[in-house]
């Protein structure tokens, strides 16, 4: 009998051990959440085969990378033809001063004979009708030479026209081009691959999805009474929850405060907990290190590092 009371208290021993390591273990945040991230949905801006396709789920990219690109040949061609249509309108243009060479020398001519005409008129050996014909001769070539002149220049404003209108539409096939060329448009971890080399594709039809998994957000609730002490742009402390490896904490700043009330979310346990009406809150937080991962768990602490200074560690 002695030895069953020592074993029955060795037990009750152990439970209540067991029961205080539990209840002391309670985290003390006033909020809970779980981490997201900024993602991007990446469809084709061009129709064709997808020629190249180099990335796989999980790949990290860097804003502006190339990834793969869609077939081009059909506007590279058609590029081609273009610029050679181009180059083929120069040679529609008009050399005015060669084209006005000979009349221009019809007009030094002309302007001697009324210089000579008038000089021997001066001396009573021309007629004044011999004088005003050299002048109209003159003025006839002149008026000749600038309407020559106009009509060739005009001829080559419209060759510069058509020109410039070319280069339009060489610009917007090289947009086209550049549109084939599959690039990641933020730096970040690809989340998903919908496509791959030599499938066809369209225009909008998605590709992939990208997120910027270094500047994370963390999508927490709070009730009413503890709003009234929170307020956008306030440091806050961040634990991000690594399960039976403990917690680790981060910066964080409070970036949006939802202006509704709703229900508490339905990831939460208990009914009672989501019937309560509470605001969801968004909080930044650099994952400089990496460790944070999508869907994980965090908490945070609005009362404690209200005062604390928001850094971004690199």
């Amino acid at each position: 009998m002695e030895s069953f009371g020592k074993i029955v208290l060795f037990f009750i021993g152990f439970g209540g051990f067991i029961f205080m390591s539990c209840t002391s273990s309670g985290s003390d945040a006033d909020a809970t959440g779980v981490f997201e991230a900024t993602e991007v949905l990446v469809s084709a801006e061009a129709d064709g085969r997808i020629l190249r396709f180099d990335i796989m789920e999980g790949d990290e990219l860097k804003a502006g990378q190339e990834v793969g690109c869609i077939d081009t040949v059909q506007l590279a061609l058609s590029r081609r033809q273009l610029l050679e249509t181009r180059n083929a309108a120069d040679w529609k243009r008009y050399d005015v001063v060669k084209q006005m060479s000979a009349l221009r020398r019809q007009i030094e001519q002309a302007e001697q004979d009324v210089e000579r005409s008038r000089h021997l008129f001066q001396k009573n050996a021309a007629t004044k009708k011999q004088r005003d014909d050299a002048e109209a001769q003159l003025a006839v070539l002149r008026r000749e030479y600038d309407a020559q002149r106009s009509t060739l220049e005009n001829a080559n404003n419209s060759v510069d026209h058509e020109q410039q209108a070319l280069t339009l539409q060489v610009m917007q096939l090289d947009d086209r081009l550049e549109k084939c060329r599959l690039r990641s448009p933020i730096s970040g971890r690809v989340l998903a691959k919908y496509a791959e080399a030599g499938e066809l594709t369209g225009t909008g039809k998605p590709l992939f999805k990208v997120a910027d998994t270094r500047n994370l957000f963390l999508r927490a609730y709070v009730d009413a009474p503890l709003l009234t002490r929170i307020k956008v742009g306030q440091s806050v402390q961040i634990y991000a929850d690594y399960g039976t490896s403990g917690r680790k904490s981060y910066d964080g700043k409070v970036v949006w405060i939802s202006d509704q009330a709703e229900f508490t979310p339905k990831t939460i346990q208990t009914r009672d907990e989501r019937a309560h009406l509470v605001y969801a809150v968004k909080i930044a937080v650099n994952n400089y290190d990496g460790m944070i991962k999508l869907g994980m768990y965090g908490e945070v602490d609005f009362l404690l590092s209200g005062s604390l200074e928001y850094s971004v560690k690199q």
